[in-house]
């Protein structure tokens, strides 16, 4: 995974380029209207159930639009809420909050969503060894907030994106000429560029695992749309060697059976790619 440093300096780009798109040349509407002077207060009011996500992010985007702004937080990222809860109090300058006000709103009501949805995935699993993975099914430009969900709702996150891990799939395979030809590009690459980097190969079925195993030197191997029979056949074949992932379409109805096969892993991008995100709304006091 990427380092706290890195993923603070996403997190800038997401609000600075948020803020530039949303704001422009100036935010009109408070200028037009409310004095350069006039102070305010808001809430961030909870009009849904689930996990509470993003305010820890919403301080920093506070904090980037105006640094004089304050925030009393009253339920930190992780919470159960419900409707009628208050999450935090901000106070300050009226302009700034309201500059604020909608990239607070998106980030919030998309992250709480995602930790929701995550948080429903662990609890599931639970009494198996099985961990929830995200993917790389993102919304492009804040991947780090919907990443960054994920741990929220107690779940584990995959590779941060391309650089950061190796992952063999299907068509780097196939274009590589086979898994064996695959994997020892992959090492020969990694030593001759002096990368530390694990290696994740992607079994398309049970002759596959083999294959990668008679490789030898990965990581993790991901079991791609195996049904529960052949999940329990390569989770039996691979044993203590590697760790096993399984992923492909895989749902509510369908995670508890796919832990119970043995798997140390589940990956899924629903949790980032179908959630409905929750309502919440800034509101004067």
């Amino acid at each position: 995974m990427i380092s706290e440093e890195q993923f603070q300096k996403e997190l800038g780009i997401i609000i600075h380029n948020a803020i530039r798109e949303d704001v422009g040349d100036g935010d009109h509407s408070s200028l037009a209207c409310i004095p350069d002077s006039a102070t305010g207060k808001a809430k961030l009011l909870i009009k849904d159930t689930g996990v509470l996500a993003g305010v820890d992010f919403a301080k920093q985007v506070f904090t980037f639009v105006d640094a004089e702004m304050e925030v009393e937080v009253l339920l930190e990222d992780g919470s159960s809420v419900k409707y009628g809860d208050i999450a935090f109090y901000v106070s300050g300058s009226s302009r700034s909050i309201l500059k604020a006000e909608r990239l607070v709103l998106n980030a919030m009501q998309r992250m709480s969503a995602i930790a929701t949805k995550t948080q429903s995935y662990v609890h599931l699993l639970k009494g198996t060894k099985a961990k929830i993975l995200d993917t790389r099914k993102t919304t492009p430009g804040i991947r780090a907030l919907e990443k960054w969900a994920v741990k929220i709702g107690g779940g584990e996150n995959h590779r941060f994106a391309l650089y950061d891990m190796i992952m063999l799939k299907d068509n780097h395979i196939d274009f590589a000429g086979g898994i064996p030809e695959a994997i020892q590009k992959t090492q020969n690459y990694l030593r001759e560029t002096d990368r530390d980097l694990k290696i994740i190969v992607e079994a398309r079925n049970l002759r596959e695992v083999n294959q990668i195993l008679e490789s030898g030197g990965v990581y993790r191997i991901l079991l791609d749309n195996f049904n529960y029979e052949d999940t329990r056949k390569a989770v039996s074949i691979i044993g203590d060697t590697c760790l096993t992932e399984s992923s492909g379409g895989i749902n509510e109805s369908t995670l508890r059976k796919y832990a119970e096969c043995g798997v140390d892993y589940i990956s899924s991008g629903a949790l980032t790619h179908s959630v409905h995100n929750m309502d919440l709304s800034l509101k004067a006091v």
